[in-house]
């Protein structure tokens, strides 16, 4: 009986050893962002941003992919350029994998087509969080999908850069608004980007962590999430980041509804924006989740996912 009693408390000291504030490991923390940022994707294939009509009256519609010129592969607008010769041009364009065709152009008509290609996606968001220790980034809360291709974009490098916001469209039911920004690329960038899932772009910073930048906080746990207060981080001048009070009305699962309260948001913007998405939420000091979506009859209303969840998308 002794001996049982012996391995019970020394049993029980060891619990009280993992669980002593020395032993157990500090929570996560990271550094809720709300900046408006300015997304490059750059491709590995040129594409017809527009439709167009060329002069024998054939269309380069919008989503055609070039290919070859002259029977050379060109992957790049700036290879297409290096491509054209004196004399006529001959394009090769891919529609899916079954529809392939060529055109035959001259130098001055191929050069009249370069304002309709794209070989990159840009766009603008909000930076979500960053990790001091790791300085990995996480943005968006949802995935970059191309407007033209209508489909994620495959892309071979990817850059964001601080983006300032000049003026704001006002959401109003059923018509969404948006943030009018400058993004100056010429700027050192502030990371690349590694990932575009499904919870959002995932990469590497590259700028200096600043000292006057918020300070990491604890991620709220999924059932600590509560209905009631809570606040949003993002820009809607300058580059100025802003909190805002907003109420949870709803949790289910990784997800959660939330209302706008905050007045001089609601007076400023109409509501959630094209270009918020991304925008940390923060409830009782701990980093709660993104927004993700508006209701678009409803623009006061607004879609999150909870931080947790973005962060089981986030490549390793």
């Amino acid at each position: 009986m002794k001996c049982r009693l012996r391995n019970l408390l020394a049993y029980l000291v060891l619990i009280i050893a993992l669980l002593s504030p020395s032993a157990v490991a500090e929570a996560k923390k990271l550094i809720p962002m709300g900046e408006s940022i300015g997304i490059q994707l750059e491709l590995p294939f040129i594409y017809v941003a527009h439709d167009v009509l060329l002069p024998n009256g054939q269309w380069l519609k919008k989503g055609d992919m070039i290919t070859e010129v002259n029977g050379k592969q060109v992957d790049s607008i700036e290879e297409l350029k290096e491509s054209f010769t004196e004399g006529e041009i001959t394009l090769s364009i891919e529609k899916g994998s079954n529809q392939k065709r060529s055109i035959t152009l001259t130098n001055e008509q191929a050069n009249n087509i370069l304002p309709f290609l794209k070989d990159e996606t840009d766009g603008i968001g909000t930076l979500t969080f960053l990790d001091p220790e790791s300085k990995e980034y996480g943005a968006l809360g949802h995935q970059i999908i191309d407007g033209v291709l209508n489909r994620p974009p495959e892309f071979t490098d990817g850059s964001i850069f601080l983006a300032s916001i000049e003026q704001i469209k006002k959401s109003s039911p059923g018509n969404p608004g948006y943030k009018i920004s400058v993004i100056n690329t010429d700027d050192i960038r502030l990371g690349d980007i590694s990932s575009n899932d499904i919870y959002g772009i995932f990469g590497h910073w590259e700028s200096d962590i600043k000292q006057n930048m918020r300070k990491p906080i604890e991620i709220m746990h999924d059932d600590e999430i509560q209905l009631g207060k809570a606040e949003l981080l993002t820009a809607i001048e300058g580059s100025k980041v802003e909190s805002f009070a907003i109420e949870i009305v709803k949790i289910e699962d990784n997800f959660l509804q939330f209302k706008i309260t905050d007045e001089k948001l609601l007076s400023k913007t109409g509501g959630i924006l094209q270009g918020m998405s991304g925008s940390p939420i923060i409830q009782k000091g701990k980093f709660v989740g993104a927004v993700t979506h508006m209701f678009v009859e409803q623009p006061d209303r607004g879609a999150a996912i909870t931080l947790s969840e973005m962060l089981k998308k986030k490549p390793d």
